[in-house]
């Protein structure tokens, strides 16, 4: 995770997740997703024998991605109650 450029894109479950949430959190979100494009910086770990490659954690939110090559794949966002169901 260095800084290295990026692509963001974002599958359908990841948009849904998006518009389900209130509008200020999820611009702020996109605001954050914009900024890994440039290198993956910020609060993020790699995940253990889970679904996704990496979460992104912002307050009481997590963006789940994985990387492929130079693009990164958001895969899933939501509150972390219930995003890793």
């Amino acid at each position: 995770m260095s800084g290295a450029r990026y692509a963001a894109r974002f599958t359908e479950e990841a948009l849904k997740n998006l518009r389900e949430l209130p509008q200020r959190e999820a611009a702020q979100i996109i605001r954050k997703i914009a900024r890994l494009e440039g290198g993956l910086h910020g609060n993020i770990k790699r995940l253990q024998s889970a679904d996704f490659g990496y979460r992104l954690r912002m307050g009481n939110y997590r963006v789940l991605f994985d990387l492929k090559g130079g693009i990164i794949l958001v895969q899933k966002v939501g509150h972390r109650k219930d995003v890793y169901d």
